[in-house]
């Protein structure tokens, strides 16, 4: 099984969403944005990593929010997603070919990776919760 690390990033009251770019695998698909974890990798360094190499964003990684496990025809991996928070850098795309932010209640309105959808389902649901209790996502 992969491990791979999905980063939560919220401003303005929206997530960040990322869309696969034609050539890559699942092109036009959108996810979390984030990667696999190498051998002996912390899953923050490996999140950390990634926004840089893919997005040129460093990010402070926060406390990993859920973790899900999805299997895929080429096999299982396990998605963590962490919040994170823009430290400095504008997204700029390199494997995906858009980005978007996006109101948490229009999760469900974007073709979602299969493994990305729980995430998206658990952070309706503290949306929900957010608005009729006050409270925060992270």
């Amino acid at each position: 099984m992969k491990d791979v690390t999905a980063a939560i990033i919220i401003e303005n009251n929206k997530v960040l969403l990322t869309r696969r770019a034609p050539g890559e695998k699942h092109a036009g698909w959108w996810e979390f944005p984030g990667g696999k974890v190498e051998p002996g990798e912390p899953p923050e360094n490996c999140l950390r990593r990634e926004l840089r190499e893919e997005l040129e964003i460093d990010a402070a990684i926060g406390k990993k929010l859920i973790e899900n496990i999805h299997r895929y025809d080429t096999g299982a991996i396990r998605l963590m997603a962490y919040h994170a928070t823009i430290l400095s850098g504008t997204p700029c795309l390199h494997v995906h070919d858009e980005y978007q932010w996006v109101d948490v209640s229009d999760l469900n309105q974007y073709q979602l990776l299969p493994a990305d959808v729980p995430i998206a389902g658990f952070l309706q649901k503290m949306d929900a919760h957010i608005h009729t209790s006050g409270g925060a996502i992270c």
